[in-house]
């Protein structure tokens, strides 16, 4: 059994076992051979490119919420019972449709009693009229005294103006008796009732239900006072040159990641920040016209428009992740002249996309000519691992590029060695 025949070994005979088990361990990990990668492999092969300034088109995105361009609380204009709902909760309204009708008969009633005043003072005008007309000839033949004919002028005076009273009244009462009736003020997607038929309403107070016009449909969002300030100071220092008048081109993109099809403007920039959230508020206006968009949807706000110049760039599949941040992987050389890969740390700026490729722009930590390895990242096992430089991307011999086809010599078979 093994065991029983371990046992019966002696301590030299154990030590020299384990001293030929290490060197077996030693020689598959590849120590003691020269030029060997990580493990006995061969050294990675990767390829490099050099970085060079260029201008890059720069966006930024956003979180903003879509609200309607104008949210109009429809309310009560006469304190009555709410009779009956004249719309669908939900739909699309148009400006002057009729939406509730408050009970008007207590106003009709009102206007009955207003149309009898003016009637009465109709009637009262009239004989005070007549009555300064006779009196002003008789006043005139000294046939009766001048005072009376001055109160009889007075009194029609008097009653015309009650007239206008009365009619002012009756108006009053009319316009009154035309909000029983309730109708939009503006097209736009209507919200829920907020009381049911049957209920008290007061006027100027119960809000009855919101109207949201939604073309155009805004979208506020807010930019960090970090984002900002270094925005300020990158245009303060020419590397980036900003749109005049805030002419971003503005996209939106949805919950599910597809871009709303219409593009939009920047219609508000506040210089304020907001002493809540630490942030300055933006907003952006979008055509709606088949209503798409709703209220209250939470979007992604794209910003394009800027040019980022002198920029240094490197493809975002050459940007790693480490403890310290981001970071590439550089070639360079060890104490023996071999190429290995060092990491150097890099803070990187916002991502743009270039001629199909999605590139990092690079704050500092690289400079023009500086060479940063772009293919064959994954062969590498850690920081300092030897490497292979090759051709550039897409020529043959680079990695993941198809053979180059054999030539005339290659297709000869080799000679065979003479004895």
């Amino acid at each position: 059994m093994p065991h029983a025949t371990f046992a019966c070994l002696s301590r030299p005979a154990v030590r020299l076992a384990a001293g030929v088990l290490a060197a077996g361990v030693l020689a598959g990990c590849g120590q003691g051979q020269p030029g060997g990668g990580h493990g006995g492999f061969p050294p990675a092969q990767v390829t490099a490119i050099a970085v060079a300034p260029r201008t890059l088109p720069v966006s930024w995105e956003y979180v903003g919420q879509t609200t309607g361009s104008k949210d109009v609380e429809v309310r009560a204009r006469v304190t009555g019972i709410l009779e009956r709902r004249l719309y669908a909760e939900g739909s699309a309204v148009k400006a002057g449709q009729p939406l509730f009708t408050i009970d008007p008969k207590p106003l009709e009633a009102q206007a009955a009693a207003a149309q009898a005043e003016v009637a009465r003072a109709q009637a009262q005008l009239a004989q005070a009229e007549r009555e300064a007309a006779r009196l002003k000839p008789l006043a005139e033949r000294r046939a009766v005294g001048q005072k009376e004919a001055d109160d009889a002028l007075s009194a029609a005076e008097l009653a015309r103006a009650s007239l206008n009273v009365a009619k002012a009244k009756l108006a009053e009462v009319d316009l009154s008796l035309g909000y029983t009736r309730v109708l939009a003020p503006v097209t736009g997607l209507s919200s829920r009732a907020m009381k049911s038929e049957g209920s008290l309403v007061t006027a100027n107070d119960t809000l009855l239900t919101v109207i949201s016009q939604v073309d155009p449909i805004w979208v506020p969002f807010n930019v960090s006072e970090n984002d900002r300030l270094a925005i300020d100071r990158a245009v303060a220092a020419g590397r980036l040159a900003l749109p005049k008048d805030n002419g971003y081109e503005v996209t939106v993109k949805l919950a599910d990641g597809t871009a709303f099809p219409r593009a939009g403007r920047i219609t508000f920039a506040d210089t304020r920040v907001n002493p809540a959230t630490g942030s300055y508020e933006m907003r952006a206006e979008l055509p709606n016209r088949d209503l798409a968009l709703k209220p209250g949807q939470f979007v992604r706000v794209q910003l394009k428009g800027a040019l980022r110049r002198d920029a240094i760039a490197v493809p975002q599949s050459a940007v790693l992740d480490g403890p310290q941040g981001k970071f590439v992987y550089v070639p360079a050389k060890d104490k023996d002249g071999k190429d290995i890969a060092l990491p150097r740390p890099i803070p990187v700026g916002p991502w743009v996309e270039a001629d199909g490729v999605n590139l990092w722009i690079v704050e500092t930590g690289l400079a023009a000519g500086d060479k940063v390895i772009v293919d064959g990242i994954a062969r590498l096992f850690a920081p300092g691992s030897p490497i292979v430089l090759g051709p550039p991307p897409g020529q043959p011999g680079a990695p993941g590029a198809p053979p180059a086809a054999p030539g005339k010599d290659d297709a000869k078979p080799a000679a065979p060695a003479r004895s």
